[in-house]
């Protein structure tokens, strides 16, 4: 804490760039993730090859990857980002198949008797009903990111890793203490905001707020005749 104290630019420096990193490499997971999932769930042969191997690939050590891609990209944050996209792909791209496959055919039946075309149908009708799963596989993704990155400290991307590096190479417990702090609330408060949109987006929940909103229609009972 007492280094937080005293290094904020640091420490909010080191946070930028870290917040960077994962947003980033979360933004381009889910733009390959959204038609992967569409594909798969469009042709239900591809779940077990596909899944499995970017199961396979979750499996490798984040240190064991970043070392893989240093060759193709260099000692910088591009090889730690493409590592999280690599990473985050099989979280991903599960809620979006998971997503898609939890609604009802006679939804998509009932658009596609309304005349939408497969674009449409996509985007006005299973996007918005997926979308909730969607957002909670964005979040363990977001927060697994966050843990990831920080190994990319060791090579060269910077991020709120370096505390902790330069903490154990110093000895210096306060800089190993603010970077674990840094992480741990970086990860509580993103997780909370995603959490909070799943929330806002789930059809049900927006349901049950319209009913809150709506007035109660009180009718006038007529006074009994004696």
């Amino acid at each position: 804490m007492n280094y937080l104290l005293a290094n904020p630019e640091i420490v909010w420096e080191l946070l930028q760039r870290h917040m960077y990193m994962v947003g980033v490499a979360v933004g381009l997971g889910l733009l390959i993730a959204l038609p992967l999932g569409l594909l798969v769930n469009r042709f239900r042969w591809l779940a077990v090859p596909v899944l499995g191997t970017l199961g396979a690939l979750y499996t490798i050590p984040s240190l064991a990857l970043i070392i893989l891609l240093l060759p193709i990209f260099g000692l910088n944050a591009t090889s730690v980002i493409v590592a999280l996209v690599i990473y985050v792909q099989i979280i991903l791209v599960r809620n979006v198949v998971a997503g898609l496959q939890a609604i009802n055919p006679a939804i998509l039946e009932a658009a596609r008797g309304m005349g939408m075309n497969g674009w449409q149908r996509w985007w006005r009708v299973q996007l918005p009903l997926a979308l909730p799963i969607v957002l909670a596989g964005v979040r363990i993704a977001a927060v697994v990111a966050i843990g990831i990155a920080a190994i990319g400290a060791k090579f060269g991307a910077g991020g709120l890793g370096t505390l902790l590096f330069d903490g154990i190479a110093q000895n210096r417990f306060d800089k190993i203490a603010a970077g674990s702090l840094v992480l741990a609330g970086l990860a509580l408060l993103l997780s909370l905001a995603l959490l909070g949109l799943e929330r806002l987006f789930d059809p049900q929940a927006r349901v049950a707020r319209a009913a809150r909103t709506q007035p109660v229609a009180c009718s006038e009972t007529p006074e009994p005749t004696f």
